[in-house]
């Protein structure tokens, strides 16, 4: 048994609404030995993992994967449920799973949901593994699985505060996503509504805010300026500068270095020459440059207290004491210190809600200025500070006391914040107590944070938690009722998405707005092209979707991404389904055009419900989108058919749904028994006179497409006017040139159904002779290339065949293929093969003479337009010398 096949699928796909792994597995010669062939594997696998007994599976109740492994399942059935328990119980909350078998013997397509994506795919192998295991009897040691799914979950996980804010995100459905591998830079929303933070720091966080509270002296100048009170302190930049600073100051007094954070560096309450030399040291060595500056500042005696200041507002406050163990008159410090380790709020790092303590020799020196040592048995209930500073991150505790911070201390507190100029500051206070006024105790601001971690506020170890993270995206996105999502259109079919793409995006842009586009060919904002390619797949969706400018996005959605990654978003506000036609049949699974159906509207069923706004434009007079899509679609329907009287549409009608038609040569929007005029087809120039029906029914998509958000007639029908079949508009899609009195259409189609679409053109462009140029990636079916060339023969008096993409085949094989096609079909006078598509270009333009017609079906449009313009500017140069 062996993966063939393992990805994410990172959103909408073939096999669910939500992201899930796809896993292609072989099973090999457990294909001949269903479950119920092997003795004990129900018992070993509930042994093993007893949770999995809570798998209803298909027969609905706790127990149901058991009976069915009990009355017998395969083998990727079971490594479904596997993976997804594991999951489980590593701490990620998954349910859903999806086997089916495939067109190839002992092949399964496995699918089951995850959280984390790397963490779902480790669980899949150990999945693997632990089947097998089961299957042969052997025996599993799962604790070895669980710790490396830990290991990888814990290397991937957010950090706690960048965790809080994306879980607050979430709960306001605010789509995230990671910025950059391996950090904590996250966008929320999308397009011109994002925002994006890092860590805690946002992206309104002021650079010189940021560098005041990375500076020391500098936050304590602006502070005590201001009037808010601050140690008094020198920097020094030697350790004789330092001495003289204490004795000036007066001792005890604090070392800390001028530039750093998390209290690192940091030692307090020095009473002594030999202290303030291993002070000094400490804060040297946890500078950020050679030439490193350290405070020295007078000891403040109070209690360490955290502020957090997010928008202006105090939002949290915390009592932190450093790490500290009480004695039970038992056992050793050493003893307690491991004892307190074991606690499970305690973590690496920041991996978890508390800090493990570690013994350093900042330890050793508070434990020898008290008299104590690590095998000292501490009396019942007396206390050993381990560190110098209470940051959480050196395994230091909290208590909230957020509710008893005097109204007076939390003025001034928000007041730094403004003084500061960060809109997310974490101020570390000294004072007895935050209840009581400043000016009546000792106090002082000791420093400020930016960035600062919310774990002690999200779970003090004493006291009230407090929502931070809400607060954090309360500040970034103000109105409740915003949820960062700019308008998505995602437009699919077999044939037609990128020109209704390109002319979606064109009427938006003429109605004012700013879009993000992403098609076959280029992914384009606002009219500038920023890549180049195939990005008809997720990858354009996360490019249009990152970028800042972006006001609404329009996608062409091609089945190759929806069955590599799904879709790349989660919803979209409106989704086009064009036509379902035979194309790449046998490819990823999909064998029937049943299957192709499902896979294309996986795009409505991706689109917010109805009453959420979503719209689905779909196409009437395909019978499979009539079908399918219409099932699956979850939006309100808008439908655009060339039939005014299709009666599958009169209840649709009868209770006002909108009907894109075609009546007396125009194209106009029924709605009940009311017409409204758009646009005379004549007028529409991808229409060609209306001799490219296909166009036409493009148009009404697009313009379904732009009713559903919300844009004005006028707007609809100067977008259709001027959206013209030129390769500044439409790159290699139905583009019109004459050329030495020789008419030229360069197009794309590939596939049957587009030849078919495209034959009344051609007949009605191609009065005389026509004289195809084509090819067909070698991913076709023989019958599919064989149908191709016979279609050409039908429409064309000379086909000429070339070929640039074999994809597996022998060289040659597929222009044989279609050659043989078109020469059974019969029609065409001349068939031939000639390879390079630049020569196969030249050969078409040099046999043809004024009045014939061109089809050129190419790859290369950019190099075939070129060389047609230069045929057409060879003959007016001639002209003119004549």
């Amino acid at each position: 048994m062996h993966i063939l096949e393992h990805r994410a699928l990172r959103g909408p796909n073939y096999f669910s609404r939500y992201q899930a792994i796809y896993m292609r597995l072989d099973i090999a010669d457990l294909e001949d030995r269903p479950s119920e062939k092997v003795p004990g594997i129900v018992d070993a696998l509930r042994a093993l993992i007893p949770t999995i007994y809570e798998h209803r599976c298909s027969v609905g109740e706790p127990g149901g994967f058991l009976q069915r492994v009990a009355n017998g399942t395969y083998a990727g059935h079971m490594v479904e449920h596997v993976a997804i328990e594991l999951q489980n119980l590593v701490g990620f909350t998954v349910g859903y799973g999806k086997t089916v078998d495939s067109y190839d013997r002992g092949i399964y397509d496995v699918v089951y949901r995850y959280r984390d994506e790397a963490t779902g795919i480790a669980a899949g192998v150990a999945a693997v593994e632990i089947v097998r295991k089961l299957y042969d009897s052997q025996p599993v040691d799962l604790q070895p699985h669980i710790d490396h799914l830990k290991e990888v979950r814990d290397a991937n996980a957010l950090g706690p505060s960048t965790g809080s804010i994306v879980n607050a995100a979430k709960a306001r459905n605010i789509p995230w996503h990671n910025l950059t591998e391996g950090t904590s830079y996250t966008q929320l929303g999308h397009g011109k509504k994002q925002r994006r933070f890092q860590a805690t720091v946002t992206d309104a966080s002021g650079i010189i805010g940021h560098s005041i509270a990375d500076d020391k002296d500098w936050t304590k100048q602006i502070l005590a300026d201001a009037g808010v009170p601050v140690p008094r302190g020198q920097t020094c930049y030697s350790f004789e500068e330092a001495r003289a600073a204490a004795d000036w100051i007066g001792w005890p007094v604090v070392t800390k270095p001028l530039s750093g954070n998390h209290g690192r560096g940091v030692t307090t309450d020095i009473a002594s020459v030999g202290d303030l030399r291993s002070g000094y040291d400490a804060a040297v060595s946890r500078a950020r440059d050679d030439y490193a500056g350290v405070i020295v500042e007078s000891y403040i005696k109070g209690e360490d207290h955290r502020m957090l200041v997010i928008g202006g507002k105090l939002v949290a406050a915390a009592r932190r004491r450093p790490a500290h163990v009480t004695g039970d008159g038992t056992h050793t410090i050493q003893q307690l210190i491991d004892t307190e380790n074991k606690d499970l709020r305690r973590g690496v790092g920041h991996e978890n809600l508390l800090t493990q303590i570690d013994v350093d020799d900042q330890t050793r020196r508070m434990l020898d200025q008290a008299g104590l040592a690590l095998d000292t048995v501490l009396p019942e209930g007396e206390i050993a500070f381990l560190k110098s500073t209470a940051n959480i991150s050196t395994g230091g505790t909290a208590a909230d006391l957020t509710d008893e911070v005097h109204p007076e201390v939390k003025f001034a507190m928000e007041r730094i914040g403004r003084l500061v100029g960060l809109d997310v500051i974490g101020i570390d206070l000294l004072c007895q107590n935050v209840s009581i006024p400043l000016d009546q105790q000792p106090a002082g601001v000791v420093e400020v944070n930016a960035g600062p971690g919310f774990r002690m506020h999200m779970a003090p170890t004493h006291g009230t938690p407090r929502p931070v993270g809400e607060h954090v995206i309360d500040m970034l996105f103000p109105d409740p009722t915003d949820d960062g999502r700019i308008p998505i259109t995602a437009i699919t079919g077999t044939n037609g998405k990128t020109t209704t793409t390109r002319l979606t995006t064109h009427i938006l842009r003429q109605a004012g707005w700013s879009v993000g586009m992403g098609c076959t060919g280029t992914v384009e904002i606002d009219n500038n092209v920023i890549l180049r390619g195939d990005y008809s797949g997720p990858a354009a969706a996360q490019a249009v979707l990152r970028e800042p400018t972006v006001e609404h996005a329009v996608l062409e959605v091609a089945r190759g991404g929806i069955m590599r990654r799904g879709l790349g978003f989660d919803e979209a506000d409106v989704g086009v389904l064009l036509n379902i036609a035979s194309d790449h049949l046998g490819e990823r699974g999909i064998h029937t055009l049943d299957e192709l159906a499902r896979c294309k509207t996986v795009v409505v069923d991706a689109v917010k419900r109805k009453g959420e706004g979503g719209y689905c434009v779909l196409n009437a007079d395909d019978p499979l989108v009539m079908d399918q899509g219409t099932y699956w679609a979850r939006g309100e329907i808008i439908y655009f058919t060339m039939d005014p009287d299709n009666p599958a549409l009169v209840d649709h009608l009868a209770g006002l749904g909108m009907v894109l038609t075609v009546k007396q040569g125009k194209i106009v929007l029924l709605r009940g028994k009311v017409t409204v005029d758009i646009v005379e087809v004549n007028d529409v120039p991808i229409a060609f006179e209306g001799h490219a029906p296909f166009n036409v029914q493009n148009a009404m998509a697009a313009a379904g497409a732009a009713l559903a958000h919300g844009i004005e007639i006028d707007d609809i029908r100067a977008g259709l006017l001027t959206f013209h079949p030129t390769p500044a508009q439409m790159p290699g899609r139905t583009n019109y040139f004459e050329a030495d009195g020789v008419r030229c259409l360069i197009d794309y189609g590939h596939n049957v159904p587009a030849l078919v679409a495209l034959e009344p053109l051609v007949r009605g462009l191609g009065t005389q002779r026509r004289i195809s140029v084509s090819t067909a990636p070698g991913n076709r079916r023989d019958e599919d290339l064989q149908a191709l060339g016979a279609q050409l023969a039908r429409m064309c008096d000379t086909v000429i065949v070339y070929e640039t993409d074999a994809r597996g085949r022998e060289k040659g094989e597929v222009a044989r293929l279609i050659r043989d096609g078109a020469a059974a079909q019969g029609g065409a006078d001349r068939v031939e093969i000639i390879m390079d598509e630049a020569d196969a270009v030249d050969r078409a333009m040099d046999i043809a003479e004024p009045g014939d017609f061109l089809l050129l079906l190419v790859d290369d449009i950019a190099g075939t337009t070129d060389r047609l313009k230069g045929r057409s500017f060879a003959t007016q140069a001639k002209l003119a010398q004549t």
